[in-house]
Parts: structure tokens; sequence; C-alpha cells
């Protein structure tokens, strides 16, 4: 004879309804978050690959981070190299002028504005940090406050406060380039030029009225180092714009590499949501079939067959 109970059926529906219970709760994990689980234990064998796909995803953000900022960099020393660059070019205009009309009570003028022109350039800054400083990134490059200083030191070097560290930037593993330029490299040259025609003031006299024989032969003179020193800047700023081009494309190849990897984690991340969704439904299906069950089960006993 069979012993009748209730006590079994009631602990396997129980447990059915618990069971469905748990696959309702990840079925709707799943579909609230977009992913197949929310630990490293959820995603089993996958879990070292994903790992080291993560580590990589970082090491490119930081790639990408380090890009963006070293390309506002970039976009301020060409615009501060094009400065001093243009002085260069405006001085020597300057005394292409003077010499043209053969007057020169405006030339000094001129040529300090000039003078200062460059010396606030190779003075510029970024993030609060002098961009041709070298590592003395804290202190202006250029001392010289005008044209006059130049003579007051024995040489123009003693002007630049510069140190000799270029500075570099790392653009991916195993890319290491130089991005930056040191002042004394880029104004040596323009403030020797202007050095020489202050030496020349000083020692001749202003250049007042009309243009001497002296003052005439040094000027013309004069053109062909103001255009060397031009020409060194216009190199400077083309060599900063092949450096811009280099990063550019880098930073193409970092955010190709960041979609590539963010595909690869979301293979394994990222949850079917039509499945997700047909799983929940089914779990709560499920979950109400079960419910039903133990409601009835509990309504039905022997006490009120025997009654």
């Amino acid at each position: 004879m069979n012993r009748v109970a209730t006590g079994n059926n009631y602990s396997s529906v129980l447990n059915d309804l618990m069971r469905a219970q748990v696959r309702q709760s990840e079925a709707n994990a799943q579909v609230s978050s977009g992913k197949t689980a929310s630990d490293l234990k959820g995603f089993a064998k996958q879990a070292e690959t994903l790992l080291a796909t993560r580590s990589i995803q970082t090491k490119v953000e930081a790639f990408l981070t380090q890009g963006k900022i070293l390309t506002s960099r970039l976009e301020s020393q060409n615009l501060a190299l094009s400065q001093t660059a243009e002085a260069a070019t405006g001085a020597r205009q300057a005394i292409a002028e003077a010499l043209a009309t053969g007057r020169g009570e405006a030339l000094m003028s001129e040529l300090s504005s000039w003078f200062s022109s460059a010396a606030d350039s190779l003075n510029a800054k970024f993030g609060g940090r002098y961009l041709f400083a070298g590592g003395q990134v804290d202190s202006p490059p250029v001392t010289a406050g005008s044209l006059a200083d130049l003579t007051t030191q024995p040489t123009v070097a003693a002007f630049f406060n510069n140190d000799n560290l270029i500075p570099t930037n790392q653009l991916d593993e195993s890319t290491t380039i130089q991005s930056g330029f040191l002042a004394d490299q880029l104004g040596g040259d323009l403030f020797t030029a202007f050095r020489q025609v202050q030496d020349f003031v000083d020692v001749n006299g202003a250049f007042t009225g009309q243009l001497t024989a002296t003052q005439t032969t040094f000027l013309q003179g004069m053109l062909d180092d103001f255009d060397a020193a031009g020409v060194g800047l216009t190199d400077a700023t083309a060599r900063n714009g092949l450096i811009q081009n280099r990063v550019d494309k880098t930073m193409d190849i970092q955010t190709d590499r960041q979609s590539m990897l963010e595909g690869m984690v979301g293979g394994i991340t990222d949850v079917d949501m039509a499945q997700a969704i047909s799983r929940l439904q089914q779990a709560q299906t499920t979950v109400q079939a079960s419910a039903q069950v133990f409601n009835s089960l509990s309504q039905s006993s022997l006490l009120n067959l025997l009654s």
C-alpha cells in the first residue's frame, strides 16, 4: 500500500517555484543590464580572454587620451611657431621698406615690435607650462624684455633659460617621438640678427631721417640674416606639421583598435537581447504556473477528503 501524503508534493512544487524565480531573476538582470553576467565567474571559460582584452583596452584608451592632449599641444606649438616665423619675415620686410624709401626713422620702432612678438611667441604656454622651455616648464625660456636688452649680455645665449630636454611622447606600444622644440634652437638666429641691429645702433647712433651710406650697407647685409632666420623657423613649423600628421594617423589607428576591442568584449559580455527577453518571458510564465500549482496544492488536503 502506498502512503498518501502532501509533504513530498509541497517540497517538489516549492523547489520548482524557487528555480523558476532564480531563472526569472537572471533573465531580468540580463535584460536590464544588457550583459550576460555581472562578474568574471559568470563568463566561465571566456574570463581569461576577457581580462586580456580589457587590459589591452586600458592601454589603448590611455594612448588615445595622451594623443588628444598631444594634438592640442601641437596646435598651440604651430600657432607659436607661425607667429615667430612671421616676426622674422616682418622684421625683414621692415628693413626692406626702409631701404626702398631710403628713410629709417620708424625702423627701430617696427623692429622692436617684431622682437616683442617673437619673444612672446617663444614664451607661449600650454596647460600652464611653457612650450619651448624643455624641462624648465615653470620658467619662461626667453628672458629678454625688449630689443634694447639684447646688448646688455655678452651673448644671445644668455637670454635663453631653457634646458636641453626635448619633450617626447609615446604614441603606441612601440613608437616614441620627439614632439617639442627648444627656444634657443628656434630663436637663436633670429635674436642674433636683432642683436646685430641693436648693436649697430648703440655704436653708430639711431636711424633718423635719410639713411646714410653706412646704414644702407649694414641694413642690406641684414636682409640675408633675417631671411635665414625665417627659413629656419618655417622649417620648424613644417616639422611640427609632420608630427601633427603622424599623431593624427596614429590616433586613427588607435580609434580603430578601440572599436575592434569593444566588439570583442561585446561578443563576450553583451547579451542577445531577443533571446534574453524570450527567456525572461518563459521564466515569468514558469513562475506563474508553479505558483498556481503551489496554490492549488495548498488548498488540497486529506483532511478535506476525510471530512
